[in-house]
């Protein structure tokens, strides 16, 4: 690595014209009716000029990683998914508020399911919990997830648990929702629910996060937020039924955006606008830990929008919209946590109370540091891999391998980024919005899913640093001055670009192999 003196917004003419730096302009910008051309090739060359490299390999590289994970996870092994996916059966049949369902143990919340799902899912959740010795697989075998998925979706339901995700809003739940009603409408039996509805999610993930890099088309930095949204935890996470598919999906947007905009200094298009106003509002209500994120928006100069006088003040008003919303609905579902330590071992079910939590922070802030400073030396190790991929309630950690590929992705890619260019004083403010971030996913998560007084923070898990990756890179890039450049001081991005792409695969094959064989064998 070398300091190279770019100036201030640096933007080369061949970045302005959504070329990669070190191209020849017939590799480009191939002509269609050029006789070394099919027009197969024709039509890519156009598609990659339009969205940009790095978009065109995220839906690529996404779109055949992503539909693996959906095929090679168990029904019901992703984050959550049991859980998941009840609440986004409920919002698919209007079920949008929290409903408080009975339970001898608690206050629970919960809905209906058909009886033919849950049969599935009682199967999963018996599947996964086996833990047999290594080195036996962690599944029982294909034979009879065959079976109970050949079952038509009954028409007969009964009552479910899920209390840990009635508190999401229906926002992340709508392509998981539209996924099941298709699925109804059509008549498929419940394997093939399942995995539509998880492509839904994965569809939903492909257009947000390809429209966010197609944003930063003609920009290297395309590259780096390219590297965070192929981690193979989001790709695993977008392959299965999660809120924070869509969560993950509205965070790149956001990102991308704000780095298009503020650091980048550059102008946003129509659809950019009305994209990022409408995730201002959405991303609050997908997880509440990212309403700062959301609100970064408004960070980004009125001349970038293109609004002058009154109207400088939209980003602004959709900001507070936001997090009015935001409020609205942690008032709605304020009293789910309230069955949050169900979660927990038996003898720890009565031990998680909000209320006393926040009472314990508050009236004792050292000790809550320590338990914090001790967290974070038990379990930091965990954290760092998780942060590229935990899978799924296997817990299947991906390899050494995917490890090493991914870090050498993001060295590459944010090493060819260009200059960011934002003032220091706004610069300071996303610093601290992505310190204040990660600092409310611990206090959450000691309040919702900790004991009053617990030794750390129970419940943490890298993959909740994902969406805060894009902006925090960001800040780093705008005050460090080292970036990668040739011989003649120039930042190629050809080159680079194809190390990014090739350890990107090397990170996802080595981790659907690992997978595959600790769950199947």
């Amino acid at each position: 690595m070398t300091t190279q003196a770019e100036p201030e917004a640096y933007r080369s003419p061949a970045d302005a014209a959504g070329t990669n730096i070190g191209e020849k302009p017939e590799d480009a910008a191939p002509q269609a009716d050029s006789p070394r051309m099919s027009r197969a090739s024709a039509m890519l060359g156009r598609v990659r000029r339009h969205l940009g490299p790095g978009a065109l390999a995220f839906v690529l590289i996404a779109a055949v990683f992503g539909a693996v994970f959906t095929v090679v996870t168990p029904p019901f092994w992703g984050h959550d998914e049991l859980t998941q996916f009840g609440r986004a059966y409920q919002v698919a049949h209007g079920g949008f508020e929290p409903q408080r369902i009975t339970d001898s143990r608690g206050v629970a919340y919960g809905g209906q399911i058909p009886v033919s799902v849950d049969a599935m899912m009682n199967y999963a959740f018996k599947d996964y919990n086996r833990k047999p010795p290594e080195p036996a697989p962690l599944s029982a075998g294909r034979a009879q997830y065959n079976r109970l998925g050949d079952a038509p979706v009954s028409s007969a339901t009964k009552e479910m648990w899920f209390t840990n995700t009635a508190a999401y809003s229906p926002v992340p739940y709508l392509p998981a929702a539209a996924g099941l009603r298709i699925a109804e409408a059509t008549g498929l039996n419940v394997g093939q629910t399942v995995m539509l509805t998880r492509l839904a999610g994965l569809l939903a993930y492909l257009v947000l996060v390809g429209f966010g890099l197609r944003a930063l088309r003609g920009y290297r930095v395309q590259w780096l937020a390219f590297t965070v949204s192929v981690l193979p935890i989001a790709l695993f996470q977008a392959g299965t039924v999660t809120a924070d598919t869509i969560t993950n999906a509205l965070a790149v947007l956001v990102s991308c955006l704000v780095v298009k905009g503020l650091f980048l200094n550059a102008r946003l298009s129509r659809g950019e606008v009305v994209a990022a106003l409408i995730a201002t509002i959405a991303l609050p209500l997908s997880k509440p830990t990212y309403v700062l994120l959301a609100m970064l928006v408004a960070l980004i100069p009125a001349r970038q929008y293109g609004f002058r006088r009154a109207l400088r003040w939209i980003p602004w008003f959709f900001a507070i919209l936001g997090a009015a919303l935001f409020a609205a609905w942690m008032k709605i579902a304020a009293p789910t946590g309230d069955g949050m330590g169900l979660m927990r071992p038996r003898a720890q079910w009565y031990s998680v109370r909000t209320g006393d939590q926040l009472q314990f922070i508050l009236g004792h802030p050292w000790q809550f540091t320590q338990i914090f400073y001790h967290s974070v030396w038990l379990r930091d190790q965990h954290w760092f891999t998780q942060f590229f991929g935990e899978l799924g309630f296997s817990y299947v950690e991906v390899p050494a391998l995917s490890v090493l590929a991914c870090l050498l992705a993001f060295a590459v890619s944010a090493g060819i980024a260009e200059r960011m260019s934002a003032a220091h004083p706004r610069t300071a403010i996303v610093a601290l919005v992505v310190v204040a971030s990660v600092a409310m996913i611990y206090v959450t998560l000691y309040m919702s899913f900790s004991p009053v007084g617990y030794y750390l923070v129970d419940g943490v898990q890298g993959r909740y640093f994902v969406p805060l990756a894009i902006v925090g890179l960001a800040v780093l890039l705008r005050w460090m001055p080292l970036r990668l450049s040739d011989s003649a001081g120039r930042t190629p991005a050809r080159g680079p670009a194809v190390v990014i792409v090739v350890a990107t695969i090397v990170a996802l094959v080595a981790a659907v192999l690992k997978y595959h064989f600790m769950v199947w064998g």
